[in-house]
């Protein structure tokens, strides 16, 4: 487990969250749509699409493995081929996939395989779940893009999605709930700098 990380579900376990319920699933309502992302740390996932006008809701979970109802204990630790990932409600006509791509893009380092900052490990991964041909095609135009953008090959996975189990509800709005250790994490874990490097100074702070 990530050293940092490590702290964290230590301090989790000792308030008794070990044994939380898991959050509950959203599903889109009428006029809305569903798109899953995987980019390391879902708490900084989370927090980075709450910021898309368009967005109506976010939920940390785990998919892409392949065992059901995993824990954060079980994927943290590695071994059930599951990705800490977001599952991300939006409108449509507020927000297209594309969009979504694009800003994805931007919040994660897609040069790196199976780790994302200080995490490491294939539950780290970056990955763009896709429901249907076309978001397979608009994931491997913009990941041929971002490849011909930065002239280094893309590690990020383009898969089919599968079944996304919710984690824990103290792990959803993480940032929200727990803004000081999440500042904390963000800012060891070297996210945002790393970003810095690869993209450039952010328009807005996440």
């Amino acid at each position: 487990m990530p050293r940092l990380l490590l702290g964290f579900a230590l301090l989790l376990a000792s308030l008794g969250f070990a044994s939380a319920q898991m959050a509950p699933l959203p599903q889109p309502g009428p006029g809305q749509a569903a798109a899953a992302f995987a980019g390391g740390c879902f708490w900084c996932t989370e927090s980075d699409f709450d910021h898309v006008p368009g967005v109506i809701s976010t939920t940390s979970g785990y998919t892409g493995g392949k065992v059901a109802n995993p824990t954060y204990e079980q994927v943290s630790g590695g071994g059930t081929g599951h990705a800490e990932a977001v599952l991300v409600i939006y409108d449509p006509s507020k927000v297209s996939y594309q969009q979504l791509l694009t800003y994805y893009w931007h919040t994660v380092d897609p040069t790196v395989q199976d780790r994302q900052f200080c995490d490491h490990g294939s539950q780290y991964r970056t990955a763009i779940f896709v429901r249907n041909d076309e978001e397979r095609k608009l994931a491997e135009a913009s990941k041929a893009k971002v490849e011909a953008e930065l002239k280094v090959p893309i590690y990020t996975q383009i898969a089919a999605a599968g079944p996304f189990y919710a984690a824990e509800e103290y792990h959803q709005d993480f940032y929200v709930k727990n803004p000081a250790k999440y500042k904390f994490y963000r800012w060891n874990c070297g996210r945002d700098q790393r970003l810095e490097q690869l993209w450039g100074k952010p328009k807005e702070a996440s």
